[in-house]
């Protein structure tokens, strides 16, 4: 059967001060009326269902992820005791997924990406986990047609084409997965045709990751089994926490992917973004005639091209301000020129470096 694994532990620091670390941006409403998190899990509706979702975050946001997702089950809740990446999230999953469903097929995906349509997702799914029916063994992954020489996206090199099953997106088996490359190498990447960006969202089978990630990672195994072990007695929480911190954190990318020889990639047949800084809520939100992207009370004279955000009930009022970001919350304000806004968290770890933690 296929399983939904939903991560979503991350911390969001470039979207400061709106994301905190009890409210980081996958919990936010950046994109619409829903949090991203709501937005993920309802994208899920008629391709899963809610009792074949797990829901992997930390342990501080178990509550806020349970108030915002009641459809899922308690079971379907895992709160990570400190952050290890996503090869340990995953490697947990497949672990707890396969004690009552040993030929599970994970759907692995990030909480705070914006996918639409979902008619078009759940299509690629299928198409991806026809794939993985046809070979087993196989781990297939998602790539995003580039627009532009972005540096800041992993890439993925198309090897051979691939037919099976339903779906109409293109498939490729994977040549090579490439680093996050300098601008020189992405303008090369764009040019050549053959290169996806990494969308971070696979499919496979429980049991294939759980034999690459004995192969590749023994030691993480171990660990993880330990806790899988103990998952419904008392011991739970003192085992998990003890095994998990043990870990040494690395990305399935590195711990497996990049390593393994049956990898496929599936074209995209959806609009991606993965929302990596404010200017991504101008692209989902739009903007008015002056090219403002306005979320929250303003009164803007003489502005052209800036982004606000601003709390409930509180006016943010700018004048002459073109191409700028301003952040308002009840205890921290950011203003910053928008071509500043990759460096916003560099400002989460000066606040760091201060002990000024009341304003993570």
């Amino acid at each position: 059967m296929l399983h939904a694994i939903v991560m979503a532990g991350g911390s969001g620091t470039r979207f400061w001060p709106a994301s905190r670390a009890a409210l980081p941006k996958q919990l936010l409403p950046l994109a619409g009326d829903r949090t991203l998190l709501e937005d993920t899990a309802a994208r899920l509706d008629g391709l899963v269902p809610a009792e074949r979702i797990m829901v992997v975050t930390s342990a501080r946001l178990l509550e806020a992820a349970r108030r915002q997702l009641p459809q899922v089950p308690e079971s379907g809740l895992v709160g990570e005791p400190c952050k290890r990446d996503t090869a340990p999230c995953i490697g947990l999953a497949a672990l707890l997924v396969s004690r009552h469903d040993p030929d599970a097929t994970m759907a692995v995906m990030p909480s705070d990406h914006v996918i639409r349509p979902s008619e078009s997702f759940q299509a690629a799914i299928r198409q991806a986990a026809a794939l993985v029916e046809a070979r087993p063994g196989r781990l297939v992954t998602f790539g995003i047609r580039p627009t532009y020489p972005a540096e800041g996206f992993g890439y993925i090199q198309q090897g051979e084409p691939l037919t099976v099953g339903p779906g109409t997106a293109a498939a490729h088996t994977v040549a090579r997965f490439r680093e996050k490359p300098p601008a020189s190498v992405a303008r090369e990447y764009l040019a050549a045709g053959t290169y996806l960006w990494n969308a971070g969202i696979f499919v496979w089978k429980a049991k294939t990751i759980l034999a690459a990630l004995a192969e590749r990672q023994p030691e993480m195994l171990e660990r993880l089994a330990r806790i899988a072990a103990a998952w419904d007695t008392p011991r739970r929480d003192h085992v998990f926490a003890a095994e998990f911190a043990a870990i040494k954190g690395i990305s399935i990318d590195y711990a497996v992917l990049e390593h393994a020889t049956d990898v496929a990639v599936i074209e995209a047949p959806f609009t991606w973004d993965d929302l990596g800084g404010w200017s991504a809520v101008a692209r989902q939100r739009g903007a008015d005639e002056h090219g403002n992207t306005i979320v929250g009370r303003h009164l803007g004279i003489d502005s052209t091209g800036t982004i606000v955000h601003a709390g409930d009930g509180h006016l943010v009022v700018t004048m002459g301000l073109a191409n700028m970001l301003v952040v308002h919350t009840p205890d921290a304000t950011l203003v910053a020129e928008r071509t500043h806004e990759e460096a916003v968290r560099k400002v989460v770890a000066e606040l760091e470096t201060r002990g000024w933690n009341e304003y993570l």
